[in-house]
């Protein structure tokens, strides 16, 4: 799962690690084992991007309705005049690929950067430039890995998301055609929220696909999404 925030600034890295906590405690909540790939820190506070490996039985399929912009509206904590904001992130989620399907990946397709990875994961982690970055030229799909113990286990987990990732797009272009017969189907995009979290001027959480509203906001941001997850597994086809 990668989890970006959008335009502005600390209310919108703070809005990001609000959302990425809130899949840590569904996962933990939910037996599932969650750990950072990689993690982009905000200036100030929250985060600018991260990457999380989801894993235990099910884990994409309970959460891959949850890909699209999640909209945020409250009283910004960094506003001193304590004026209302609107934040976006945006999830994507990828099933981590299968053993047995091959993706070729061809050396002169890719840019490889390594760099001293950052933050807390233990001491191995900023004395050597073990974090890597690996940049597929003719798609533009970049992914990076810094929280593994050396460069080449680092390199392989890059390897694994990028291959999972090009997978998922080459089942995209396929679905394609589906979409265009299919135009009533809302395009995932940075301008269509999946999901609006309101906590000023009142308290709701609503999904606008299956226009479900949840009143315990607090409970939803620490990890209870399951009953509307199932809804919107019974729902989205």
């Amino acid at each position: 799962m990668s989890i970006n925030s959008g335009a502005g600034g600390t209310e919108a890295q703070d809005w990001a690690q609000m959302i990425c906590r809130m899949y840590m405690r569904f996962s933990e909540l939910n037996g599932f084992k969650s750990e950072f790939l990689d993690k982009l820190d905000g200036e100030e506070a929250g985060i600018k991007n991260c990457t999380i490996l989801i894993k235990g039985e099910y884990a994409y399929g309970m959460l891959k309705n949850e890909v699209g912009v999640h909209r945020l509206v409250r009283i910004s904590p960094f506003d001193s005049n304590k004026r209302r904001h609107t934040s976006f992130a945006s999830v994507s989620v990828t099933p981590e690929l299968d053993d047995n399907i091959d993706i070729n990946l061809d050396d002169k397709d890719l840019k490889i950067d390594t760099f001293r990875a950052g933050g807390a994961g233990g001491q191995h982690l900023n004395k050597t430039d073990s974090a890597v970055r690996i940049t597929h030229v003719p798609s533009g799909i970049v992914v990076s890995c810094q929280n593994q113990r050396s460069q080449h286990q680092n390199k392989a987990f890059a390897y694994k998301i990028l291959s999972s990732k090009l997978y998922d797009l080459e089942l995209e272009k396929i679905k394609s055609k589906e979409k265009e017969i299919n135009m009533d189907k809302k395009e995932i995009g940075w301008g269509s929220q999946i999901r609006s979290y309101i906590l000023h001027p009142y308290r709701m959480v609503k999904d606008h696909r299956t226009n479900d509203e949840i009143g315990n906001v607090d409970a939803f941001l620490d990890g209870e999404l399951g009953d509307l997850i199932e809804n919107l597994l019974s729902k989205i086809k």
